[in-house]
């Protein structure tokens, strides 16, 4: 279970976008047979967390900065490659089914870019 903020957000874009991650949060867990993916989205790069809940353990992570990045920027091409990676990865490991966790933000645009390409590797999200 997600913990609750104790400080108090003043941008109400802010505050509605924690409201929807919390309300998520509250019905999707990650298991090992069934892992949760986890989008982070800044204006510049993209982070994929697969984590097991169960165990509080991250399985792997893919990214679009660092030393092991996939590509460079934050935008829907690189989007559809993060998500075919995180796939790919997830086909390694024998997973077939998956929780798709959007972390508060929209579905639409970078978000759902990531999504539909781990679907169309032939993970079940």
């Amino acid at each position: 279970m997600i913990r609750k903020s104790k400080r108090k957000i003043k941008s109400v874009r802010k505050l509605r976008e924690y409201r929807r991650k919390l309300s998520i949060r509250k019905s999707i867990s990650g298991t090992a047979e069934i892992p949760r993916i986890c989008t982070v989205k800044s204006n510049k790069h993209i982070m994929v967390q697969v984590i097991d809940d169960v165990t509080a353990k991250t399985l792997f992570t893919v990214q679009t900065f660092g030393k092991n990045k996939v590509a460079d920027k934050g935008n829907l091409e690189t989007a559809a490659i993060v998500g075919k990676t995180v796939g790919d990865k997830l086909q390694g490991l024998n997973v077939k089914k998956a929780v798709f966790d959007r972390n508060g933000k929209k579905y639409c645009g970078v978000i759902s870019a990531v999504a539909t390409s781990i679907r169309e590797t032939g993970i079940q999200i």
